[in-house]
């Protein structure tokens, strides 16, 4: 893409500086500087960063694609310690179900497109918000059977093949088929991921792309560090809405009848952050 592609692909999805920055993990500065003609040559591995925000939404990334993303975002790095013979035989990019299998039992983890990504513990904070979320959603689904919600630990087989597993935190699943008892097996209907600092970049660029191109509806990113949701609404192409901590979101795939009180959970945050002090 051209710089001018990029400005109009910009304007189109409606992304500010910031927003590009985050997505991309390119400085806020650099952004800033490149799409106002200050910088004239810019990198190359910052206009591959750049492109994997912007480029139109059928464009479906390589796997050597996302690892020069990956290399310019840092997330590289948190790619598994292989646990077995068998696993250690391979490089990154030629895992299996078979490896994911392989690895401990007290060992979490997520394999994409066949890389194995390590997955800390989450923390408190991590977990309040995951299960406020759920617990709202379950309220409201009271009463519909047409739908169910997962929260992680919970396997999704997304492109229904043996080199992608992943564990949303928040999961709803309308086709309820999907449902193997092992796992999900295909694209859930919404999708949202909170960020820790050891799956931000993964969760921006390498499963927002996974996710849109596996068919999910919807996509929710919420940051604990700065208490914001951005809302991905595949399914009626509405990218990158932007909400704070102080609103109620709704849930694009119940036509807006179900949303997320977000004032709740950083009431709940305020309360634990009261006796940390």
């Amino acid at each position: 893409m051209t710089i001018e592609e990029m400005k109009e692909r910009k304007r189109s999805l409606g992304y500010t500086y910031q927003d590009i920055a985050e997505l991309s993990g390119v400085p806020l500065g650099t952004v800033q500087k490149i799409f106002g003609n200050v910088t004239k040559s810019p990198r190359r591995e910052t206009i591959l960063a750049l492109e994997k925000v912007l480029l139109p939404q059928k464009h479906a990334f390589s796997y050597q694609e996302i690892m020069e993303a990956d290399s310019a975002g840092g997330t590289v790095s948190e790619a598994v310690t292989p646990y077995t013979s068998a696993v250690s035989e391979k490089k990154q990019g030629e895992y299996t179900l078979e490896d994911y299998y392989a690895l401990p039992d007290d060992h979490r983890a997520e394999l994409i497109d066949g890389v194995l990504y390590d997955m800390t513990s989450p923390t408190t904070t991590h977990q309040t918000i995951a299960l406020q979320i759920s617990y709202q959603l379950l309220l409201q689904s009271e009463g519909h059977d047409d739908c169910a919600v997962f929260i992680s630990p919970v396997d999704v087989q997304l492109d229904c093949d043996d080199r992608t597993m992943v564990e949303p935190d928040v999961v709803i699943l309308c086709d309820l088929k999907k449902n193997i008892n092992r796992c999900i097996y295909g694209a859930p209907d919404f999708v949202l991921e909170v960020l820790s600092p050891s799956t931000r970049s993964r969760d921006l660029i390498i499963k927002l792309n996974k996710y849109w191109h596996a068919g999910c509806r919807e996509y929710w990113i919420v940051d604990p560090e700065d208490r914001s949701v951005t809302v991905y609404d595949f399914e009626h192409e509405r990218m990158g809405l932007h909400y704070t901590f102080a609103d109620t979101v709704p849930v694009a795939i119940s036509g807006d009848q179900c949303s997320i009180d977000f004032r709740k959970i950083a009431q709940q945050l305020d309360r634990f952050a009261s006796f940390q002090k």
